[in-house]
């Protein structure tokens, strides 16, 4: 298909989501969840593999869109030599049915349109029975998943699609509505558009409204969190790392991930984003599905579960699809769910701890949980790991790993002392000041001046930018400083940040990638903990700049092609430009609490 990933847009339900490119062909999309298999997949293969388009006829067309204020209603304004249409697509909140609503509304002129739906169930591969109903639309049935399509443009079948075209004239329109249900179950009653486009309207609008102003960035953090929400589960309260898998982060290569997942190391600063923009109600809802998610014995803890806690994440690969642009493997599941990653462990205690100190309520399992890990991260911490990068490599003594142990004992700390626990607090605290004292003498070093990736090694890592950021060296630690200035050096590519440099690396697979965008947001964070606020200004206007026209963020970007990398939209890409803006608007941001 090769439509660029920043062509695409995001519409969903808080269940489950959609993109759509700017030429009103709808590429991905999953059912009845975000980690469903896709009924349209042509985003990582080809037309055969699913898609709907709705588009004008002729050529020499002028597209511009938007989001409906303060929503995740889009809409596509197609400008052609006969006239002015719009394309408004939405799913509306489920209420017995999953829904997604498409609207053509001429506004000048008059306006050919050609549809073109194509289903394919099982990420592109099976082909649906269709049935065409007595009064138009058709129905698609193919073992568990049904989809009916209700509208009244004459529908006609060609090849293995449903095919149809039409006119809108001004004040005219012509209404498509997409439904899914279980094969089994009874054809559900439809919905109509009238009460559903402007229910779903004060849904994002009343969400968004509570959104204090952030300085001059109010519109892109109002954004980003209407993304966050998007990428939301609402029946668990659990939120994906994305809406897609596989998208690349190097075109053609292998690095390709399902992120439709939950990832714990989210935890603290998707609580912090939340917290400080007054959103408790989420913020409440991702710490119940955090411990409801890591219950059970602590060595099964998992570094991400899927949207409602599941722990089989087998991952496997699609032979039937091509990949985007090429880019293959394609994978459904996530291997890196098996792997030890000891920072999660610090994640889940800092969550803790800094849902305390934002003013959500204690809840009963913190005390459960922490009498659980923390004697078996006592044990573990001293073993190598997979790292926070999730290397397919060897296990290494990564500093990052090392130091979310110390962080995850810190809190403990904090929260026995807290609770007027005084044996325990000191237990922990000797702990940690063991952790801390291993570190500096393993993970710094003398001749380049800075603290490195691992022990022994001589790679930098912008992991590193949290030392400050965590509280386990002071801001103005030269230390601290001569890592960020160090990280600056190594891994900058036109003014955005590489997470380590992968042709150093061995991390069990081929060379290059682009750059992290969350890490560049962690580098503006670290510029203005250190006293270069001017240059960490200029880094944010930089991010901000990259965002596509609608405002959403990739995973990386690659600075030479001047195009979006990885899969998309990425939630901690978007948790970054909230807690960036956050930090530089307010006298204390998330990384200044957290520090603390």
């Amino acid at each position: 298909m090769s439509v660029p990933i920043e062509d695409y847009a995001l519409i969903g339900d808080c269940e489950t989501a959609a993109l759509v490119s700017k030429n009103g062909s709808i590429d991905w999309l999953c059912f009845p969840r975000f980690d469903s298999p896709a009924c349209f997949a042509a985003l990582l293969g080809a037309e055969d593999n699913g898609f709907w388009s709705l588009s004008p006829s002729g050529e020499n067309v002028r597209v511009t869109r938007r989001y409906r204020n303060d929503t995740l209603i889009l809409e596509t304004e197609f400008q052609t030599e006969t006239g002015t249409a719009v394309l408004i697509d939405f799913m509306p909140l489920r209420d017995g049915t999953s829904d997604l609503m498409r609207i053509v509304e001429g506004r000048s002129g008059t306006v050919a349109f050609d549809m073109e739906l194509n289903l394919r169930f099982d990420y592109g591969r099976t082909v649906p029975w269709v049935t065409h109903g007595e009064d138009g639309g058709i129905t698609a049935i193919a073992g568990p998943d049904r989809l009916t399509l209700n509208c009244a443009v004459p529908l006609e079948g060609r090849g293995l699609s449903t095919v149809g075209s039409f006119q809108v004239a001004a004040g005219e329109s012509q209404i498509f509505i997409l439904t899914w249900s279980p094969s089994h179950m009874p054809q559900p009653a439809q919905r109509q558009v009238e009460y559903a486009l402007p229910d779903t309207e004060e849904f994002w609008q009343s969400f968004a409204a509570t959104c204090p102003k952030v300085g001059r960035w109010t519109e892109q953090v109002k954004r980003s969190l209407i993304t966050l929400k998007a990428l939301t589960y609402m029946p668990t309260g659990g939120i994906v790392a994305a809406a897609t898998t596989s998208l690349p982060e190097k075109i053609g290569g292998p690095r390709n991930w399902d992120y439709r997942y939950c990832w714990l190391r989210d935890a603290t600063l998707t609580l912090l984003a939340l917290m400080k923009l007054g959103y408790y109600e989420e913020a409440s809802a991702w710490r119940r599905w955090l411990l409801r998610a890591v219950a059970g014995a602590p060595a099964q803890m998992q570094i991400m579960y899927g949207v409602a806690g599941e722990r089989n994440l087998l991952e496997w690969q699609v032979p039937w699809l091509s990949g985007y642009e090429g880019s293959t493997p394609v994978r459904i599941g996530n291997a890196a769910a098996e792997q030890v990653q000891l920072d999660v462990y610090g994640e889940v205690a800092d969550a803790m701890l800094q849902a305390r100190k934002g003013g959500l309520p204690p809840h009963h399992r913190e005390r459960e949980l922490a009498a659980a890990i923390l004697p078996f991260l006592e044990k573990i911490w001293v073993e190598p790991d997979e790292g926070i990068w999730e290397v397919r490599g060897q296990r290494q003594h990564f500093t990052y790993s090392k130091v979310m142990a110390w962080v995850a004992f810190d809190r403990a700390v904090q929260i026995a002392e807290a609770d007027g626990e005084p044996e325990a607090a000191a237990r922990w605290r000797t702990l940690a000041d063991h952790i801390h004292a291993e570190v500096c003498e393993k993970a710094f070093d003398p001749e380049l001046g800075c603290f490195v990736q691992a022990y022994g090694s001589k790679a930098l890592d912008a992991s590193l930018l949290h030392l400050g950021m965590v509280g386990f060296i002071p801001p103005d630690d030269p230390r601290y400083v001569a890592t960020v200035e160090a990280i600056e050096r190594k891994l900058l590519r036109d003014g955005l940040l590489l997470r380590y440099e992968t042709q150093e690396v061995d991390d069990g697979l081929p060379s290059g990638e682009g750059a992290f965008l969350a890490c560049s947001f962690w580098l503006v964070d670290a510029l203005g903990m250190i006293g270069r606020r001017d240059d960490a200004l200029r880094l944010f206007e930089r991010l901000l700049s990259i965002c596509n026209d609608v405002g959403l963020l990739a995973e990386e970007y690659d600075p030479a092609a001047r195009r979006m990398l990885g899969n998309f939209p990425q939630a901690f890409s978007h948790i970054g430009l909230i807690n960036s803006a956050l930090n530089l608007a307010r006298l204390e941001g998330p990384a200044d609490q957290r520090s603390a």
